[in-house]
């Protein structure tokens, strides 16, 4: 009997028309460009533009991976999303996607792992596909994390941006999707959250902006997006030098290249793309992986590892042969 594996029939990815320099942030708080690029690495992000929706970009995303797949967007039979900001409280920003694009009755959900939502959602995809369960599923990260940012805090405001990022993983008897590793540690929760909540429509036990203990969360991402990565070598006995791409969640550059140093991974096979983004959440791994197949850098028959850690803790790895 032959195997079935989930493999990325295409990609695709959108980034708002607004950009936001770090000259453009010396205006508004106390910081300047040297300080962001020597402590991120992170030069400019793209801000969404009033009205704009977390689904207008999953949309845009979503019709790109479609395209560069060539299929029929009514062969899409899962839907995924990713994010941290939906539209709604509900229905999903999946459902309200599902609408757009004229696709009905399959199952569509969103998922809330933060920065490792769409690792998350590459996974059960992949368990969909695997068990005969769906043939061509739509996964996308995409976060307007603008809109939850205190933009006075120049911590916090220097990092984040906001895009999409989506693929079309499709039924294959070549292999494609080897393994996914998925983790959370619900201890760290504090370290970085959102405090607020919502009652009788009123932000209720603190505010509704992103905190974040800078120190804690770079140590704990050094450290277990490494293991998540070796996790995933080991499970599949492979070394280092069978990857062809390094692609981790754009959190800043500091944590990419601590990263690829602890895994010995060089980092002219590193995809960094966080210097023309930031960290744009659920989307920063399937944008980076985008704009690498795009740009020419990656090619069919590569091994890419992408890995991915944020708030809850969550954090996991994906290793795929594109």
């Amino acid at each position: 009997m032959t195997n079935t594996y989930a493999r990325i029939a295409g990609t695709g990815s959108y980034l708002p028309e607004k950009i936001v320099t770090n000259a453009d942030l010396e205006k508004i708080v106390d910081t300047n460009d040297a300080w962001i690029v020597e402590r991120t690495g992170i030069k400019q992000r793209h801000i969404a533009a009033d009205g704009q929706l977390t689904c207008d970009m999953a949309e845009m995303a979503a019709r790109r991976a479609i395209e560069s797949a060539g299929i029929d967007p009514q062969a899409i039979d899962l839907i995924i999303i990713g994010t941290t900001t939906p539209d709604k409280f509900f229905p999903s920003t999946a459902t309200l996607l599902q609408e757009r694009l004229g696709i009905f009755g399959c199952p569509a959900f969103d998922i809330q792992a933060v920065c490792t939502g769409f690792i998350y959602g590459l996974s059960i995809a992949d368990k969909f596909i695997r068990t005969g369960a769906a043939k061509n599923a739509l996964v996308i990260g995409a976060d307007i994390f603008s809109r939850i940012i205190d933009w006075t805090d120049r911590n916090t405001c220097v990092l984040f941006g906001d895009g999409a990022g989506a693929v079309v993983l499709s039924a294959d008897d070549k292999k494609g999707i080897l393994s996914t590793h998925l983790y959370a540690d619900g201890r760290h929760h504090e370290q970085l959250h959102v405090p607020g909540y919502v009652k009788g429509g009123k932000v209720q036990a603190g505010n509704a902006f992103a905190s974040m203990q800078g120190m804690e969360v770079f140590k704990f991402a050094v450290n277990n997006m490494a293991h998540a990565a070796e996790e995933a070598l080991k499970i599949n006995g492979l070394k280092t030098d069978d990857v062809d791409w390094l692609i981790p969640h754009q959190a800043n550059k500091r944590i990419l290249s601590a990263v690829a140093k602890k895994l010995k991974f060089p980092e002219e096979k590193v995809i960094v793309t966080v210097d023309k983004h930031g960290n744009t959440s659920a989307a920063s791994v399937p944008l980076a992986l985008d704009t690498a197949v795009r740009d020419g850098r990656i090619k069919r028959g590569d091994m890419l590892l992408l890995e991915a850690m944020g708030g809850g803790f969550t954090w996991g790895s994906a290793l795929i042969k594109y």
